[in-house]
C-alpha cells in the first residue's frame, strides 16, 4: 500500500512539474510576440482577424494569425496558410498553446488570434493564461450560445467582456451594449474604443473582391491604428487579404434554363446577422428579387427555426421552402399573411428530389437565400447547387467553367 501511494504522489509531483515547466515556456514565448490581439464576439471572428492581419501586413508588419471558423487555418506572415489540424477533428482551447509556439518562431510583430471558447470561464482562461492579449477585440454581442453565456444578451455581453486584457486597449463595433461593456472595460483597467462604421467609406468598401461589413474594416483600422499603420496602407493590405472560406458569396447557377443568384447565408446563424446579411446583398445589388428564401431546419434547433421563419416578416420574400426536420417549427412563426408561399420539403429527402423541390419554387432570373442552420439538409443542398454549372452575368449563357466552380460575385 505505501508502495502504490509513493508511486501516486511521484506521478502527481511529475504531473505538476510538467505543467510547470509548460507554462513557464509558454509564457516565454508569448513574450516573443510583441503585441497579441485576440478577436471575440458572436458574428465576424474570423474575417476581423483576415483583415486585421491583411491590415498589419500593409504596414509591413510581420504578422501571424489563427482563424477558427468554418475552417480553422494558420496564417503565415506572407498571407500563405494552412488548415490547424486536430486529433479526431475536436476543437480544444489547449491548442492556443502550440499556436503560440509555432507563431513565436518568426518573431513577429503581431499574432491575431480568435478566441475559441465559449463558455465564459474558458474565455477568461484563454485571455488570462493562453493569449494575454495586449488589445482585444469584442465586436459584436448576437444572440447565440444563449445556454453557455446567456440567458440574456446582457449576460452575453458581460460573458465575452472576459476576454478584455486588463490594463490593455479592447475595440468593439457594439453599440447597443456599449454601457455594459464599458462598465466591464472600466472594472479591468482597460481602454475601450468604440468604432463608427459610417467612418468607412463606400469607395473604401469597394475595394474589397469578398463581402464583408463596414463595422469589421472599422475594428480593422482601428486595430492598425494602435499599431502605428496608417489608414491607406492598412485599407490596401486588408483589400490584399485572403478571405475565409465561410465568408458571404453568392454563386450564379444555372438549373434546365432557370438562371439562379444563390447567397450561402447559413454562417450567420442567429437572426439579427443573418437579417444584415441579406440587406447587405441588397444594397450592393448582389441578389435581386423575386426571392426565395429557404430555412434549413434542424429537430434540436427548434426556437432558431422558429426565429428564422418569424424573420420572413422583415425579408419578405416571394417563397418560403422549408428543408430539414422539424419544419413545423418554422412555419408556425411564419407571417399569416406568407403561410400561402410555404412550401414544405421537410424530412430527409434524396440529393435530386431536395435540389428539385427547391429549384421548382424559385423562377428564372430570381434569388435563393439560404439560412438557419447548415448542417443536414442545408449541407446536402449546397452540394447540390455547387455541382450545377453556372452563368455568364455578362449575357446570361451559360459559363464554360465546368461544375463545382461556379461564378462568385464579387463587391465591383
Amino acid at each position: 500500500m505505501i508502495y502504490l501511494y509513493t508511486v501516486f504522489v511521484l506521478c502527481c509531483l511529475a504531473l505538476l512539474a510538467a505543467g510547470v515547466i509548460e507554462q513557464r515556456n509558454h509564457y516565454r514565448n508569448l513574450d516573443k510576440i510583441a503585441q497579441r490581439v485576440l478577436v471575440n464576439g458572436i458574428r465576424g471572428k474570423s474575417s476581423i482577424t483576415r483583415l486585421c492581419a491583411g491590415a498589419l501586413r500593409g504596414g509591413e508588419r510581420v504578422v501571424v494569425a489563427k482563424t477558427t471558423g468554418t475552417a480553422a487555418r494558420f496564417i503565415f506572415p506572407d498571407a500563405t496558410e494552412e488548415p490547424v489540424h486536430r486529433k479526431f477533428d475536436i476543437a480544444n482551447v489547449a491548442e492556443q498553446i502550440g499556436i503560440v509556439r509555432r507563431a513565436a518562431v518568426y518573431h513577429p510583430d503581431a499574432l491575431v488570434i480568435e478566441c475559441m471558447a465559449v463558455m465564459p470561464a474558458l474565455q477568461e482562461t484563454n485571455q488570462s493564461k493562453l493569449i494575454r492579449s495586449t488589445i482585444g477585440v469584442l465586436c459584436n454581442v448576437r444572440e447565440d450560445h444563449l445556454t453557455e453565456m446567456g440567458p440574456t444578451l446582457d449576460d452575453v455581453a458581460r460573458s465575452l467582456s472576459r476576454s478584455m486584457p486588463v490594463g490593455g486597449i479592447c475595440i468593439t463595433a457594439e453599440r447597443e451594449r456599449l454601457p455594459i461593456l464599458q462598465e466591464e472595460a472600466d472594472r479591468r483597467d482597460c481602454r475601450l474604443i468604440a468604432v463608427d462604421p459610417e467612418s468607412v467609406s463606400d469607395r473604401e468598401m469597394a475595394g474589397f473582391g469578398w463581402i464583408t461589413f463596414k463595422e469589421n474594416v472599422a475594428i480593422a483600422l482601428a486595430v492598425a491604428e494602435q499599431l502605428g499603420v496608417d489608414r491607406q496602407r492598412a485599407l490596401a493590405g486588408m483589400w490584399e487579404a485572403p478571405p475565409d472560406p465561410g465568408v458571404l458569396a453568392v454563386a450564379r447557377v444555372m438549373h434546365g434554363d432557370k438562371r439562379i443568384r444563390f447567397a450561402n447565408i447559413f454562417a450567420a446563424n442567429d437572426p439579427e446577422s443573418t437579417f444584415m446579411n441579406i440587406r447587405q446583398l441588397e444594397d450592393q445589388e448582389l441578389i435581386s428579387r423575386p426571392l426565395t428564401m429557404v430555412i434549413n431546419c434542424r429537430p434540436d434547433r427548434i426556437e432558431r427555426n422558429g426565429q428564422m421563419g418569424e424573420m420572413s416578416a422583415q425579408v419578405q420574400p416571394q417563397t418560403i421552402v422549408l428543408i430539414g426536420e422539424a419544419t413545423k417549427s418554422a412555419r408556425n412563426t411564419v407571417p399569416g399573411e406568407l403561410q400561402d408561399r410555404v412550401v414544405d420539403l421537410g424530412g430527409k429527402l434524396v440529393p435530386d428530389r431536395l435540389l428539385e423541390g427547391v429549384t421548382a419554387a424559385t423562377p428564372d432570373g430570381s434569388s435563393i437565400i439560404a439560412v438557419g442552420n447548415i448542417h443536414g439538409q442545408g449541407e446536402v443542398l449546397l452540394h447540390e447547387l455547387e455541382a450545377l454549372p453556372s452563368w455568364s452575368c455578362e449575357d446570361g449563357s451559360p459559363s464554360a467553367r465546368t461544375p463545382r466552380t461556379n461564378t462568385r460575385e464579387r463587391i465591383r
